[in-house]
């Protein structure tokens, strides 16, 4: 016989405070076998795969593990450096640029010179909020990177972790399956067959449509001949997955590092312009169709949402898990609304005690009469 609903509801309940507190105060520890946890899962189908070709999983795992290591050999000697040298030279960059931006205000706005105008008030607030706040973020950051974890061991652990768990990842699958209360295994691996689709829809999918379009923009922007373009497309494709805010950051960095460095010359700004809409139409008519699909069932307020709450209350711990967590909530909440619509409670019993309508009896079918010269 099943536990009642009261029993279940708090036995969940623990189980969702206990991970709750877990995440707390082990978030920092638990980082590196999260992002591993992600890079098996991600993985995994590609395993499948070739195990259906006829490769054992030791030998799948230990293929892709190759090909990953080669792809990151290649990113360092190739991507990186020249990545490290244009953040440096955007950093390096930055007072000339505001120097210029300050000319350029002053020239257009000429009250700006005077110091008990509004608007240089204003600016003057906005230029303190933001200093007071990037030097927030920079101590904030500092602290964090001293004490997470080391690079270095977060680095070696992670590879490590997500060999192992792609090595055994359908061996737990089965075991958490076996584990699973009988009177409700049939519900439950319904529910975790659509968290998985969910997941693998969103996760894997936007992080295919991240690389692609981080990739087309560096190149097109490289092309275009705009000087930091291979950071600016890391940064849109990076933080494409959060909605309208990768596209949104990313075209007005490179629009506004554009206007400084082609000023004047319209048909290069209007070409980097142009790059962005090209990529913001390929995304959103091409990559994110394909790639991640429409029936996800993640709204992109609900994702916000997630990706907020979770992020200020855990920090980017947080935000790893913030996804599979409101997938697993939008799915627990669509099961329990078609619950809801199926039960009395919804229904009502008038529904019950009314007789089902009769249905209407069929069309008389016409006959047709002989003519006259047919009656003999």
């Amino acid at each position: 016989m099943a536990l009642p609903l009261t029993a279940q509801a708090k036995y969940w309940g623990i189980a969702a405070v206990v991970f709750l507190l877990l995440l707390w105060f082990l978030g920092n520890v638990l980082l590196p076998f999260l992002v591993g946890g992600a890079i098996a899962y991600f993985l995994d189908p590609v395993a499948d795969r070739l195990e259906r070709a006829g490769l054992s999983r030791v030998s799948a795992t230990t293929v892709i593990s190759l090909v990953a290591l080669l792809a990151v050999v290649l990113l360092v000697l190739a991507v990186i450096p020249t990545l490290v040298n244009q953040l440096t030279a955007l950093v390096n960059s930055a007072p000339d640029i505001a120097k210029r931006l300050q000319g350029f205000l002053i020239e257009r706005f000429p009250d700006l010179t005077d110091n008990t105008s509004t608007i240089r008030q204003t600016l003057a607030e906005i230029a303190a909020a933001i200093q007071a706040r990037g030097a927030e973020l920079a101590n904030g950051l500092l602290t964090s990177a001293l004490g997470v974890i080391s690079a270095v061991v977060f680095i070696v652990v992670v590879p490590v972790v997500a060999f192992y768990l792609l090595l055994d990842w359908d061996m737990m699958v089965a075991r958490i399956d076996g584990m699973l209360p009988l009177d409700h295994a049939p519900t439950l691996r319904r529910l975790a067959s659509e968290i998985d689709a969910v997941l693998a829809g969103f996760v894997r999918g936007q992080i295919s449509v991240c690389l692609l379009l981080g990739t087309f923009y560096s190149i097109a922007l490289m092309f275009a001949g705009l000087q930091f373009g291979l950071v600016v497309g890391a940064i849109a494709g990076a933080i494409t997955f959060i909605p309208y805010v990768g596209s949104i950051i990313g075209g007005t960095l490179a629009v506004g590092l554009a206007l400084f460095q082609f000023w004047g010359d319209w048909v290069s700004i209007g070409i980097v312009a142009a790059i962005f809409a090209a990529g913001q139409f390929i995304e959103g008519n091409i990559l994110t169709p394909k790639l991640v699909g429409k029936s996800v069932g993640l709204h992109p307020v609900w994702l916000l949402f997630a990706l907020s709450a979770f992020g200020s209350v855990f920090g980017f711990v947080g935000m790893l898990i913030a996804v599979p967590v409101a997938a697993s909530i939008g799915v627990l909440t669509r099961f329990g609304i078609s619950q809801y619509q199926s039960s009395l409670l919804y229904k009502g019993t008038t529904a019950r005690l009314d007789p089902p309508a009769s249905p209407p009896p069929p069309p008389l079918r016409k006959t047709r009469r002989p003519p006259p010269g047919d009656a003999a």
